[in-house]
């Protein structure tokens, strides 16, 4: 990064607009160039200072973090960071993305110092990230109804079909999959299970509202789940999901804190593994929107077992990190834009 970017902090609370302040200028490339107490002030020192990304609160006095986001985004849109408890502003959290901010950090429930802090690398991480977000690639409100699906470009060719579908996701991941999993049929002859990147509390509520969207029966996994075909699994925020298959030949799914060291939990990396160990070349992994790499090592694994990877092309991603990091390791069996991947998907299996 060449260039240093200005940040508005908005939060009603005195002490988490100085702590936050605190966490970002531990950063060179990042300045707070203002604060402000809610969202009405928000508005005018955006227009007074042209910050590159704003991180904001919810729940404010005088005008909210929803009411903020919906109106600077008729103004002008801009990269916005929900930071949130989830707890208290879970569902609120999750309009607020559906109304164009593009992402999300837990705040800490806590507000001891300590508690904060450790939060300031992930914050830094996705304001840098979301500086370099394309506004319009950032969808303002989610699709009413699923849109009609048109052919991928160059359907791979192959003679077996994919058993399981898996699929990583990341930065834009709400909007992307909202878009993509309503257009699977309530008759899709595969299990699904996704990965996506989003703080503790929120995946269970997001499953809900993806149920509620789609003809697929959508939740966040359990313990012991049986994959099949017709469900969609979303694995929850700080476990990794995986497959185990049974004496009897069904697969159900597991869920483990364990490997530590992975940057994410739950990681696609596992997941893509434990699909390509479970199902070996019947499956068919796929890369959508997200910063970083996650993803790359697990679609080796899919690959060396002979399975399909399919990655979102660039022109839709909201961030192209994860699918970019696919496509440079030359993993990436087809791109797809994210309106065609569902019937790419359904070609695959």
């Amino acid at each position: 990064m060449d260039r240093v970017l200005k940040v508005l902090v908005v939060d009603d609370s005195a002490y988490v607009r100085k702590v936050v302040k605190q966490m970002l200028s531990r950063s060179p490339f990042l300045e707070v160039v203002g604060t402000a107490r809610d969202g009405r002030e928000a508005l005018e020192l955006v227009a007074q200072l042209e910050p590159d990304v704003v991180t904001c609160d919810l729940i404010m006095p005088e005008l909210d973090g929803m009411g903020f986001v919906r109106e600077q985004m008729a103004r002008r849109p801009l990269p916005i960071i929900i930071m949130s408890i989830a707890s208290e502003t879970g569902e609120a959290a999750l309009t607020a993305l559906d109304a164009g901010a593009v992402d999300f950090v837990q705040k800490p429930t806590a507000l001891a110092t300590e508690k904060i802090f450790e939060v300031s690398d992930e914050l830094i991480q996705k304001v840098k990230a979301a500086a370099e977000i394309p506004m319009a690639r950032v969808k303002v409100a989610p699709p009413t109804a699923a849109e009609a699906p048109q052919p991928p470009d160059a359907p791979v060719a192959r003679k077996e079909l994919a058993d399981v579908v898996v699929i990583g996701i990341s930065t834009g991941g709400p909007q992307g999959l909202k878009q993509l999993v309503p257009q699977l049929p309530a008759d899709f002859p595969a299990p699904v299970a996704m990965v996506m990147h989003m703080p503790v509390g929120y995946t269970e509520m997001y499953a809900r509202k993806l149920d509620e969207l789609s003809p697929l029966e959508v939740r966040e996994a359990r313990e012991g789940d049986l994959l099949r075909a017709g469900s969609a699994l979303l694995a929850p925020a700080g476990r990794h999901l995986t497959f185990r298959r049974q004496p009897d030949g069904t697969v159900v799914a597991h869920l483990d804190s364990k490997p530590f060291e992975t940057p994410h939990r739950p990681s696609v990396d596992v997941l893509f593994q434990s699909a390509a160990e479970v199902y070996g070349r019947r499956v068919l992994g796929v890369v959508m929107t997200g910063m970083g790499s996650d993803g790359r090592a697990g679609a080796a694994w899919i690959k060396a077992q002979g399975g399909l990877v399919y990655t979102e092309s660039e022109e839709t991603c909201v961030v192209y990190g994860m699918p970019g990091s696919v496509v440079e390791a030359g993993l990436s069996d087809l791109s797809v834009p994210l309106d065609r991947m569902a019937r790419a998907i359904r070609e695959a299996v």
